[in-house]
C-alpha cells in the first residue's frame, strides 16, 4: 500500500501550535459527574423534545430526547440516576436551550442493547438506522448529524472518503491521542462510511506533526484494501473540509457546492471510531474525548467525558488554576467560544477546554493596515481580506459582497498573521449579516 506525503493546499499558515503541553498526556478516564447537564440542541438542525420527564429513573446511554425532523440528532443520558429538573440553560455558544438535569446513582447501569455485530453482515439501512439512533454528530466541531452525512443521494456518484485526522487548531490533541488509542476503530469507521456512500476508495489524513498516530493508522489500515493513509503537512487551517479535500485529491469546491455533488465526503477520525462502536456494538454517543489544556490550568490531560459534565468539575479535576485565568475557550482558539464563567457542560462538540494566563489573553494593539498583503498569501479562499475590511468599515456591504465575502470560512487565519492586529474575522462576520440582513429585505 502506497503512502501520500506532503500534501497540503494553498494559502494557511503553521502557527505555534501549543500542542506540546498535552501532546504527550495519556487518554485517561474523567470524573465522575454527580450532576450532568444534557443539552437538547447539540447540533446543527432542529432541536430535540425531552421523552422524560423530573423524576424519571434513567440508565447510561438511554435516549431522553429525539425530534422527527430529518437533520437532527437523539440526546442520550451519559449516567444513570434521577431527572431532577428540565430548563433552560446557556450554552457554549451563548444560546438559550433546554437541558435535561440528571443526578448521577453512580452505578452506571446501562440502558441501550449491547451488541456485537459485523457492519459486512449489515444492510446499508440498517448502518444508517444505528448511527441516527446513537446521536452521532460531526465531533471536530461541526455538530451536523452524521446519518445525514452518511445517506448517499442516487444522484451522486462518490469515488472517495476522507478520514479528517488534521486536528490543525492549536492546543488541541483530542484527536491524536484517540486515532494513537483506537486506530483499527478508525479504519473500521471508514470501511462502514465507505459502505454506505458506495465508495471506492478511502483515505485517513494526518498532518504530520502526530507520528505515533500516522504509524499506528498506517498499521491498522495496511489490514484492508482500498484505503491509503495521506500525511499533510502541518498547517492551519488544513482540517476545514473543502481544505482537506483539496490537498488529498486536488479537488476545489467552492462553497456553493456540496462536496457529494463533486464524489467525496469527509469525516473527523473521532466521529468515525463512535460510528464504529454505535454500528458494531450499539453504543450510543454519551461521552467523548477531550483535551484540558492551556497556559493557566495545573495538568494538561486528555480525557474521556461524559456529555453534560461541567467544565468547573474537569478544571478541578486537572488540579485547578496555576494562575488566574484570563480567558477559557470552548474549542479551539481559533474557531472555538469564549465562556463567561465554568459553568458552561461538555456538548457532543466540545473537543477541548483551553484555559489562557492573563498576559496571553489581553487583547492586542490595532493599529492601522499598512497593506502588508500577509493576509491575501495566507488566506485559503483566496479573498483579499484587506480590501473586504476597507469595504465593511465604510458600511460599503454590496461591494464587499461582490469582493466575495460570503465564502469566508471564518478561520481567522487573516486576524492572526496581521501586523497591524485588524480585527478582521469579527468585521467580516459583520458584514456577511448585513449582507443577509439586506437580501432579506429584499425578498
Amino acid at each position: 500500500m502506497m503512502s501520500l506525503e506532503n500534501l497540503t493546499f494553498k494559502g494557511g499558515f503553521h502557527m505555534a501550535d501549543k500542542k506540546e503541553l498535552s501532546k504527550d498526556c495519556p487518554l485517561e478516564k474523567g470524573p465522575e459527574p454527580k450532576l450532568v447537564s444534557i443539552v437538547l440542541h447539540q447540533h446543527i438542525g432542529a432541536p430535540c423534545e425531552p421523552l422524560v420527564k423530573v423524576k424519571d429513573e434513567v440508565k447510561l446511554g438511554q435516549k431522553i430526547g429525539e425530534s422527527k425532523a430529518t437533520i437532527t440528532a437523539p440526546v442520550h443520558s451519559s449516567v444513570s440516576g434521577v431527572v431532577k429538573k428540565i430548563d433552560d440553560v446557556i450554552t457554549p455558544d451563548g444560546v438559550k436551550a433546554k437541558a435535561i438535569i440528571i443526578e448521577s446513582d453512580g452505578k452506571d447501569e446501562i440502558g441501550y442493547e449491547e451488541k456485537n455485530d459485523n457492519f459486512e453482515d449489515l444492510s446499508v439501512e440498517e448502518i444508517v438506522k444505528r448511527v441516527r439512533e446513537a446521536g452521532i454528530v460531526g465531533l471536530g466541531g461541526a455538530a451536523f448529524p452524521t446519518a445525514v452525512k452518511i445517506t448517499r443521494n442516487p444522484d451522486d456518484n462518490i469515488d472517495s472518503i476522507i478520514i479528517n485526522g488534521a486536528e490543525c487548531e492549536p492546543y488541541l490533541t483530542a484527536d491524536q491521542v484517540n486515532m494513537e488509542n483506537y486506530p483499527d476503530k478508525v479504519v473500521k469507521g471508514l470501511q462502514i462510511v465507505m459502505k454506505t456512500m458506495d465508495a471506492q476508495k478511502g483515505y485517513i489524513a494526518i498532518e504530520d506533526n502526530k507520528p505515533k498516530a500516522i504509524e499506528a493508522i498506517k498499521k491498522a489500515a495496511a489490514k484492508v484494501n482500498n484505503v491509503e493513509v495521506a500525511v499533510l503537512k502541518t498547517k492551519y487551517p488544513q482540517g476545514d473540509l473543502r481544505r482537506i479535500i483539496d490537498a488529498v485529491t486536488g479537488k476545489r469546491i467552492p462553497s456553493s457546492v456540496r462536496c457529494t455533488n463533486m464524489g467525496t465526503q469527509g469525516v473527523n477520525c473521532t466521529t468515525a471510531i463512535t460510528i464504529a462502536d454505535a454500528v458494531e456494538h450499539g453504543k450510543p454517543l454519551y461521552e467523548r474525548t477531550v483535551t484540558v489544556t492551556g497556559s493557566a490550568i495545573n495538568t494538561p490531560k486528555n480525557m474521556t467525558v461524559k456529555i453534560g459534565t461541567s467544565v468547573k468539575e474537569l478544571l478541578e479535576y486537572c488540579g485547578g488554576f496555576k494562575e488566574t485565568p484570563g480567558k477559557i475557550i470552548l474549542g479551539g482558539p481559533m474557531m472555538g467560544a469564549s465562556q463567561y464563567g465554568i459553568d458552561a457542560v461538555i456538548e457532543k462538540a466540545t473537543n477541548g477546554v483551553i484555559v489562557l494566563n492573563k498576559e496571553e489573553a489581553k487583547p492586542p494593539v490595532v493599529s492601522p493596515c499598512i497593506k502588508c498583503g500577509k493576509c491575501v498569501e495566507v488566506c485559503p479562499i483566496n479573498l483579499m481580506p484587506l480590501y473586504l475590511e476597507a469595504r465593511v468599515s465604510k458600511e460599503r456591504f454590496e461591494e464587499a459582497n461582490e469582493l466575495n465575502i460570503m465564502e469566508c470560512i471564518e478561520c481567522g487565519t487573516c486576524s492572526y498573521i496581521c501586523p497591524a492586529k485588524r480585527p478582521l474575522v469579527e468585521t467580516f462576520r459583520h458584514g456577511k449579516r448585513q449582507i443577509k440582513a439586506l437580501e432579506r429585505k429584499r425578498r
